[in-house]
């Protein structure tokens, strides 16, 4: 049978569900495209952002069905996805791979690509044609850069070309090495100080949000209240205007990774791993499939 005569096949296309979760969604007061205008406004009216990670097509669809306001396809992919120790080995390439397929399931969340390691520090030409690519050929509506200061003139001259851009300050996964070792930042004087005055640079440079990682809650709402964009906390307390996370982490199924700052809303390790052994049981003993299952 083909599958234009079996909808239920791999490479056709079904049919709609015109009950399911994304109509509920799109009947709902909040179904109103996210756009960094929507963001500003959540910040003046004291409405939180909920802020997740996505890097394939299913689970991005199942995000941005659930009222995400944002969806990160970050550089994590390359632990979460790849396997690897650090977000350093993800190229662009790689990047633009997972952009578009995540744009390709999300409808109302904004779309956020993460700039990978070396593909805007040499250079301003450079990162313009980098965050063009992501935005022309994979469609994301905006771009994560990690640094201060360092990085604002690029943030301007993106900005200037109509790219809109996400700071990333404190804990800096790409800088993992010049740190050597992922503690809290900004716990001294002397460095929170630092990266308060990074995050009042970003907002002059036109960032139109600011992801800040890893720092004493009191530093991070401190900033929250002293610039005008969102800031948008991962492990840096509850005065953030919003929160995101890497979504394996909350699902629970990263099992090595247990960073206080985690909330495991789900524990799919567990379920996922019973599932397999419940079918590897069935096909050995012969109870899959049965003839229901069967043409």
């Amino acid at each position: 049978m083909s599958s234009l005569e079996d909808p239920s096949c791999y490479g056709s296309v079904a049919p709609l569900d015109l009950g399911g979760p994304m109509t509920i969604l799109h009947g709902m007061v909040n179904a109103r495209k996210v756009t960094t205008l929507r963001l500003a406004e959540m910040k003046h009216s004291k409405q939180k952002i909920a802020c997740l990670t996505a890097y394939d097509f299913l689970t991005a669809r199942l995000i941005d069905e659930a009222g995400i306001d944002l969806i990160l396809v970050g550089d994590s992919a390359s632990m979460v996805f790849a396997g690897n120790d650090t977000t350093l080995p993800m190229k662009m390439d790689e990047m633009l791979y997972h952009v578009r397929v995540v744009t390709r399931a999300v409808q109302r969340a904004l779309v956020v690509a993460d700039m990978p390691f070396m593909s805007y520090h040499k250079g301003q030409d450079e990162a313009l044609g980098n965050a063009g690519r992501l935005m022309q050929d994979g469609f994301a509506e905006a771009v994560k850069l990690e640094g201060g200061r360092n990085i604002c003139p690029i943030v301007q001259r993106l900005v200037e070309a109509g790219i809109p851009v996400m700071g990333h300050i404190g804990l800096q996964p790409q800088s993992i090495n010049m740190y050597g070792t992922y503690k809290t930042r900004g716990a001294e004087a002397k460095e929170a100080a630092r990266i308060f005055e990074e995050a009042k640079a970003l907002e002059d440079a036109g960032a139109f949000a600011i992801v800040i990682e890893k720092v004493p809650q009191a530093l991070a709402a401190r900033i929250t209240e002293a610039v005008s964009v969102p800031i948008i906390g991962i492990g840096a307390g509850q005065g953030c205007d919003g929160q995101i996370l890497v979504t394996p982490d909350m699902l629970g199924l990263t099992t090595q990774f247990n960073p206080r700052f985690v909330r495991k809303y789900a524990q799919l390790s567990e379920v996922m791993n019973g599932a397999f052994q419940r079918y590897r049981n069935d096909v050995r003993e012969g109870a899959f499939p049965t003839e229901d299952e069967s043409y």
